[in-house]
């Protein structure tokens, strides 16, 4: 294989030990250390939190300081030292609890795992977490430094490169969710998550081996200084007043050449136009000779403020995607506990691992995708003149409408399987209920995460894709944190008179619907709060010439 492709490989093995721990180890904590519901809930989603905003920091380790191989490097062997140290408390009987069906009432009856056993299990965690936030950042942009972007051959590579990537994270996400699963459910926890920590030594060493064929890209410093200079250098010109209407700025504002990474530039705009007053040239002191500021801390670029401008309208639209994905969260903790009290038979032999349900969603996006993208959109396309049938913002709405829909049927479904528990304790009903739910929740994942992923590439500056990538994970870490913070909440509140709280052990005696109803409902909040943060958006534009920047109109949205 060529050796452009060796990091996608190393982040394959890497998506493969975290999802393959996150689909799964709600039943680990469960099973294996005898935690409570809530307290394993609680735990898995303060590490998905964790792992989702690491890559923030290595993006920033790594465009700042040491470089994408390095962090890469770094990241893959903290990686592994987490994947072994996981592997080990399944291994050795001295870092879990003793063995015991926790299935079997009388419930909470078996015994806990002790503080070292908890801090070799949060020590490999918080390792991974590490590792996650090397390699995700980095190893789309070091691929893609192995190509030649002005040749029509580098172009054709870069397509093919992110076909690739795509195709093996879908790849990932369905043997982790079925075969690695199972393995763990039903043959060994030791050989399930030894799997892929033996497959990411060899991808470490294979990364490693062919350093001398690389292409290694030197780091060109943060773009968070950037940022901070726009915001420091309006606020020591917050006392100038800018000129009124449209006007020719040149002489006016500081609008350089663009630099060359930047592909399209962005015109001078009304919107913040306070920060407008960071590129406003004061005297020609400002300036030296050659035309650069002096100081960067108080003269930028009309560029430099645009795209500050770019991130400051798109953090109200991220923001409502928080909610929606909290929903999406509740796959991998308490779905998984609704499937663990369902019929999960295939034939007399073959049971379904309740980690494994989840596949449902992918299933569904796998098989909507295709046809979106081949027949509905180009139908759409006919009737609103839309290049993607729909624009990006009402891709995303309809994504959070179906995240609320989801949650409004599990609601259902886990009230019909709870009265059926009551009424008939020796007959559960099929694991199959679940389907409707996971399927909505599939759809929610179609049209809101691919659309947010689209939209944040599309609306940030071209030199700023890594920390478009990098929100999403942001949201699905403040997803993990608010769904935590629920559950506590939910928790602590509900528990009163003698009764159990919603989300007790035995989520028979629980009421798990009435906190989908919740979620359900914030989710209803949210969707009036993007409703009104859409309808104010707008679009990036760009411009391919020095020609077109005299034009300071706004954009219409419903233009793009």
């Amino acid at each position: 294989m060529h050796v452009r492709y060796i990091c996608v490989g190393n982040e394959t093995f890497e998506r493969l030990a975290t999802i393959g721990l996150l689909a799964n180890f709600m039943v680990y904590l469960l099973k294996e250390y005898h935690m409570n519901q809530t307290s394993a809930a609680n735990i898995l989603n303060i590490w998905g939190g964790v792992t989702n905003f690491a890559p923030l920091l290595g993006a920033f380790i790594s465009d700042t300081y040491i470089g994408r191989f390095k962090t890469i490097t770094f990241a893959s062997i903290a990686a592994i030292l987490g994947m072994l140290t996981v592997t080990l408390t399944a291994w050795l009987p001295q870092l879990h609890p003793p063995k015991c069906d926790v299935a079997k009432p009388p419930f909470g009856q078996c015994k806990s795992a002790n503080s070292m056993q908890l801090g070799v299990l949060v020590m490999g965690l918080g390792l991974l977490s590490i590792g996650t936030g090397g390699i995700r950042p980095c190893s789309i942009p070091f691929g893609v430094d192995q190509f030649d972007a002005t040749t029509d051959e580098g172009v054709k590579g870069i397509n093919s490169f992110f076909n690739w990537y795509y195709t093996t994270f879908t790849v990932v996400i369905l043997i982790t969710q079925t075969v690695l699963v199972y393995i763990q459910d039903s043959v060994s926890w030791v050989i399930g998550f030894g799997i892929p920590t033996v497959l990411m030594i060899g991808a470490i060493i294979l990364f490693l081996v062919g350093k001398k064929l690389y292409v290694l890209v030197e780091p060109e410093g943060s773009i968070f200084s950037g940022i901070g200079q726009v915001l420091v250098a309006a606020y020591k010109k917050r006392r100038l007043t800018l000129p009124q209407g449209q006007m020719d700025h040149h002489g006016i504002f500081y609008d350089p050449p663009p630099k060359l990474f930047v592909l399209s530039k962005l015109p001078l705009t009304h919107q913040f136009r306070f920060l407008n007053k960071a590129a406003m040239i004061v005297d020609n002191n400002e300036l030296k000779p050659d035309g650069t500021p002096v100081n960067q801390w108080r003269l930028c670029s009309i560029q430099q403020v645009e795209e500050v401008k770019c991130l400051i309208k798109i953090i109200p639209i991220w923001a409502a995607g928080i909610i929606s994905f909290t929903s999406i969260s509740q796959q991998g903790t308490f779905t998984v506990s609704q499937a663990m009290k369902m019929n999960r038979h295939l034939g007399p032999k073959f049971q379904i691992p309740p980690g494994t349900v989840g596949v449902i969603s992918m299933i569904t996006i796998g098989l909507w995708l295709p046809f979106y993208d081949t027949v509905l959109v180009p139908a759409l396309r006919k009737i609103t003149k839309h290049e993607g049938g729909i624009t990006l913002l009402q891709r995303i709405g309809i994504g959070m409408i179906f995240s609320i829909l989801s949650m409004i049927v599990a609601g259902l479904v886990e009230r019909g399987r709870r009265a059926s528990a009551h009424l008939h304790p020796m007959s559960q009903v099929s694991v199959f209920w679940l389907a409707p739910q996971l399927i909505l929740m599939g759809f929610c994942e179609a049209f809101n995460i691919i659309g947010q992923i689209e939209f944040f590439n599309k609306q940030f500056p071209d030199h700023m894709k890594s920390i478009a990538n990098s929100l999403l994970f942001c949201s699905f870490g403040f997803a993990s944190y608010l769904s935590s913070l629920l559950i506590t909440i939910v928790h602590g509140v509900t528990a009163r008179h003698g009764h159990p709280d919603w989300l007790t052990n035995d989520i028979d005696a629980g009421r798990l619907d009435y906190f989908y109803f919740l979620i359900a409902g914030l989710g209803g909040l949210n969707i009036v709060y993007f409703l009104y943060c859409a309808r104010r958006y707008r679009y990036k534009s760009g411009i391919q010439s020095l020609e077109d920047q005299n034009d300071l109109e706004l954009v219409d949205p419903t233009k793009q």
